[in-house]
């Protein structure tokens, strides 16, 4: 497969490569360090169709920052939508700071990703539009953005906001165009949390937080179809200028250390054992305990009570780490919500248009499939799986406590959740097969929820434990 060559050489690219500059806030420098990425993925370095100097020239792996490229669009083709009371053009505009052109009356700054730009600047449509005055190619503009792990969301420590960007590249299984149902979706998540489910999240786990997608811009071009490739979501940026925090995504906290060597969690429980004078595979089973405290209760209780599954993966998790231990998380990612439908009415309680653009409503089978799989296999599967690979803790062990935690869940709720109860008995559990969704050539963000990706059976490593 071309897409896996591709992948190949990338990789290699990034691990000869330079890393995050010295001067990247935590966040960043985590953001940037999967050089190797998803370790189940048979592409998780694809970039189709850059170059290899596009490449080097917008990896995050390697560092990299850019300004973005700047279009100025007539109003009669921009839709947008903000829950925030300032509108998506104002805001984007703001970014830019000094660097912003005069305001024109009825005309709408737009970033665009600058490979992005180039590849928009080719198609007919755009064309048209410039010459008909429409649309005006303004070129970079404003201070450099540095990519974070997902290549096409931006960061800037100075903004308030992380730009997550159209980038129509294949980058693992998808083509990276934020879609139409993505950003109301995102829209629709916030105005959820801000109608009162936000606060209870708060008052019940006051180390969890949703990083929020609340407004959005387009344009409308002409072009088949709801996308036109301008699309860019403002996220709120969490990890400004001057704050400290250790925040990692949890991909770079299992990712292995250069030449293969242990990750940055094995030696930050390394770290912690030594300290206190304790076995380390003891301080190991006790930073799981604490992760699944922190960054497992909020999301049982979600789906639980609200019905929300979240698709909380590796990279699209952030650990808060307080003296190597965790004492926070959030979620992000307007792409990854499943609302059951046996819950849709209480949540049109507090957003009455609920699922009117965002096609977040599915079946309730649907919903436990995809949230077993990323809560259990992909994610704390994987940490054990990283702790054990790097010889600090006996996978048997972390395993067990992931049961024990389970059954202690079940326990607080009658009857069973069907969730729980599967993980904890079945035989054999349903996951994401990635090697088959690429030799099928799925795209996972086209088509219904149900039918996305391969899902095949595997053993259950939980069962019979508890």
């Amino acid at each position: 497969m071309t897409s896996v060559a591709d992948s190949t050489r990338n990789a290699a690219t990034f691990l000869a490569g330079p890393g995050p500059g010295a001067g990247a806030t935590p966040f960043l420098r985590a953001e940037q360090s999967l050089a190797a990425g998803h370790p189940l993925h048979p592409a998780a370095k694809g970039r189709q169709p850059m170059t290899p100097d596009e490449v080097r020239r917008y990896a995050p792996e390697l560092g990299a920052a850019f300004p973005l490229h700047w279009f100025r669009a007539d109003r009669s083709i921009v839709a947008e939508d903000s829950a925030l009371g300032t509108g998506a053009g104002e805001l984007l505009a703001g970014l830019l700071d000094g660097d912003r052109p005069a305001d024109q009356p009825g005309r709408a700054l737009v970033p665009a990703h600058p490979w992005q730009a180039a590849r928009l600047l080719e198609r007919p449509e755009v064309a048209e539009l410039l010459a008909a005055g429409l649309l005006e190619d303004l070129g970079p503009l404003g201070r450099p953005w540095s990519p974070t792990s997902s290549v096409r969301t931006v960061y800037r420590a100075d903004a308030p906001f992380m730009l997550k960007l159209s980038l129509g590249a294949r980058i693992t299984n998808s083509v990276r165009v934020n879609l139409a149902k993505e950003l109301a979706r995102g829209v629709e998540v916030h105005r959820l949390l801000a109608a009162g489910l936000g606060a209870e999240l708060a008052g019940r786990f006051p180390g969890f937080a949703i990083v929020r997608d609340p407004a959005w811009l387009t344009l409308r071009t002409g072009r088949d179809g709801p996308e036109s490739g301008f699309e860019v979501v403002l996220r709120e940026n969490p990890y400004r200028e001057g704050d400290g925090t250790d925040a990692s995504v949890v991909a770079g906290l299992c990712h292995p250390g250069p030449g293969g060597g242990p990750s940055r969690l094995a030696i930050l429980v390394g770290d912690l054992a030594a300290a206190a004078g304790r076995p380390v595979g003891a301080v190991a089973a006790e930073w799981f305990r604490r992760y699944l405290a922190v960054a497992a209760d909020p999301l049982l209780w979600l789906y639980a009570d609200w019905g929300i599954a979240l698709e909380a993966h590796q990279q699209n998790s952030i650990v808060e780490l307080a003296g190597g231990w965790p004492a926070g998380f959030r979620y992000r990612d307007n792409q990854g919500y499943y609302f059951k439908a046996s819950a849709a009415d209480r949540l049109r309680r507090l957003v009455p248009d609920l699922n009117r653009a965002s096609d977040t409503v599915c079946d309730d089978a649907v919903a436990d499939e995809r949230f077993g799989y990323y809560l259990a296999v992909n994610h704390r599967f994987g940490i054990v799986g990283t702790l054990g690979r790097d010889g600090v803790a006996d996978e048997a062990d972390l395993l067990a406590d992931l049961a024990a935690y389970l059954a202690a869940k079940a326990r607080e709720t009658s009857p069973v959740p069907p969730l729980v109860a599967t993980l904890l008995g079945a035989p054999r559990l349903r996951v994401k097969a990635n090697l088959r969704t690429r030799l099928d050539d799925m795209d996972e963000l086209v088509g219904p929820l149900a039918s996305q990706s391969v899902y095949v059976e595997v053993a259950n490593p939980l069962a019979g434990l508890a």
